[in-house]
């Protein structure tokens, strides 16, 4: 079978690229589509992540194995896209080049029958041109008033010590080496 993607630029204009897969390629493999459908170099990192069906991030699956110990955090090649994704599950997020945050929103759109003598993976559709640079992001916390339990700020007595040069509180010789 044959997955078809619909990946969208999380931005305001409308610039998005259809591309189908086969359904036993990994994550990875989906990555290399992307980057070759919307023309990034290839040269970043990237991330895919779980999401709900209101596009609220959840688990990352990353390029490279990041943990703690080599082998224990599952990667993009470790993720069959019919492991992942199916009829009911659909949507997941990419995220290209994390200094320049290029999000995009891929939903699986089609389960169909591989066409005789197409090449997989495929770029079936191209809307829109990519920006110079990617769309700036608003992070905005869960809570409205994240910052009300800070509204009272620092005092002028929470500041004591700075300035002055005085290390003295903290146990520091004027040349401790």
């Amino acid at each position: 079978m044959i997955y078809k993607f619909r990946a969208i630029l999380d931005a305001e204009e409308d610039i998005f690229r259809d591309v189908a897969i086969q359904e036993e390629a990994t994550l990875e493999d989906l990555h290399n589509a992307l980057v070759n459908a919307f023309g990034f170099d290839g040269l970043e990192v990237a991330s895919f992540y779980t999401c709900d069906d209101t596009w609220n991030q959840e688990d990352e699956i990353p390029m490279f194995d990041t943990g703690d110990t080599p082998g224990e955090q599952k990667t993009m090649s470790d993720y069959p896209l019919n492991q992942l994704l199916d009829q009911e599950n659909t949507k997941i997020i990419y995220v290209y080049d994390f200094i320049n945050m290029w999000t995009f929103l891929v939903e699986l759109a089609a389960i169909e029958e591989a066409q005789a003598g197409e090449i997989y993976p495929s770029l079936l559709f191209s809307h829109g041109e990519l920006p110079e640079t990617a769309p700036d992001k608003e992070f905005e916390a869960e809570n409205d008033d994240f910052y009300s339990e800070f509204e009272d700020d620092l005092d002028d007595d929470d500041l004591d010590g700075f300035g002055d040069d005085s290390f003295e509180d903290y146990g520091f010789e004027e040349n401790w080496n």
